[in-house]
């Protein structure tokens, strides 16, 4: 009956760990949110690429309404935790502390923009998290495209971010309060 205990253990410990993975269990520490705006743009250990998700792989074909890129903003003097939302058409929802969300659309030519940067492949290569010293009261980026994020500090622009971030909406992330 010993094999039949261990079988039993080696599976309870299985469950435990998947329902931990599912539950969202990560390994980011507490200085790190988990990454923003959920299944659609989280990084995930579950997730499995497809050809529309896998970095490597241009999208085919995006489904309507499906996130293009996710910009979440936190830090500065006032403490701010803002959203950025951009969809594959264009359209585009801002999120600022408790004010209402405003929402608007890209042109067609600024939305090609937009993916062209962040499929260009420099920026494929910007750090994953930042380099350098935080800049006091600076802010802090977290920019996620394809199911990966990137998180940047104010004193870390590399040009590919930055020509990310000048192809956004409304000027770039929304940093005010």
């Amino acid at each position: 009956m010993v094999r039949g205990v261990r079988v039993t253990r080696t599976w309870c410990g299985t469950l435990l760990l998947a329902g931990a993975l599912v539950a969202g269990v990560s390994g980011c520490g507490p200085g790190v949110p988990s990454a923003p705006g959920g299944p659609r743009s989280s990084t995930s250990a579950l997730a499995v690429p497809s050809p529309a998700t896998d970095p490597g792989t241009p999208a085919a074909d995006p489904q309507p309404g499906e996130v293009l890129v996710e910009v979440v903003v936190n830090g500065g003097l006032a403490g701010v935790r803002n959203q950025l939302v951009v969809h594959y058409d264009g359209s585009w929802t801002s999120r600022s502390g408790t004010k209402p969300p405003r929402t608007g659309k890209q042109t067609p030519a600024e939305a090609a923009e937009l993916r062209a940067a962040l499929e260009d492949p420099a920026f494929a290569l910007v750090p994953e998290r930042p380099t350098g010293s935080p800049v006091p009261d600076g802010f802090q980026y977290y920019v996620t495209y394809r199911h990966r994020l990137v998180v940047a500090g104010d004193g870390e622009r590399p040009p590919a971010l930055q020509r990310v971030f000048a192809a956004l909406p409304e000027g770039g992330p929304p940093t005010a309060p």
